[in-house]
């Protein structure tokens, strides 16, 4: 796994303390999560804030973990710049993909760098088809597997609405990672092409079925 590098650390770091103002500071929290009805009036800068925020320590602890274990892979592939631009775009596409289907709705508010975090976990998959992950920490499941199955979950989650979970933020922020880990490292086209076209299926999918209106 490496080191912690420092962008990872200076980002990680940058959670922990917006996260912990809000959670201190309810204005603070109210003024800069992800609310439907304050974008619609023009606060657009929510769509990136809200990305920062977090509900409680253990929503805070479970995406940084996550982004702690793959971050490297993409800084070593992508470079420091490529995985900032990864990481903020998954971030800001997952907001708006919640926004673009909640946009009536709103009561709708959200938060926490989910969006982002899975933007990363998608450009390592991209990067690195062959390494495995831990399914419940336990099971080791190839990634790609892992990926095409949470984001056809993921799907499932948007169409039924389980849970309190931004299903599309997550779905957002893995279409982002997907996006521009390919517009920056065409050579995945090359060496990994099944998996390009594996996990672009689900994101037909998400098209498809949004076109016949079932999501």
């Amino acid at each position: 796994m490496g080191e912690l590098n420092l962008v990872t650390l200076i980002i990680i770091a940058v959670n922990v303390l917006i996260s912990f103002k809000g959670f201190k500071d309810d204005s603070f929290f109210q003024k800069y999560k992800f609310n439907i009805a304050d974008i619609n009036r023009g606060a657009k800068y929510q769509i990136l804030t809200s990305g920062f925020l977090h509900v409680n320590t253990t929503h805070l602890l479970v995406n940084m973990l996550t982004l702690y274990f793959f971050a490297n892979s993409v800084i070593f592939f992508l470079g420091t710049l490529g995985f900032i631009l990864v990481y903020l775009a998954s971030l800001v596409l997952g907001n708006l993909l919640s926004y673009y289907f909640h946009k009536k709705d709103m009561h709708y508010t959200a938060v926490g760098a989910s969006g982002a975090v899975m933007g990363v976990l998608y450009s390592a998959i991209l990067l690195r088809p062959d390494m495995m992950l831990g399914l419940f920490f336990i099971i080791p499941v190839p990634a790609y597997i892992f990926g095409i199955g949470y984001l056809f979950y993921t799907i499932y989650g948007m169409k039924r609405q389980l849970g309190n979970i931004g299903h599309d933020a997550h779905f957002g922020g893995a279409v982002g990672g997907y996006l521009l880990t390919l517009l920056l490292a065409s050579w995945v086209f090359e060496e990994h092409l099944l998996m390009v076209i594996l996990l672009a299926l689900p994101i037909l999918v998400l098209f498809v079925l949004q076109k016949m209106g079932k999501i």
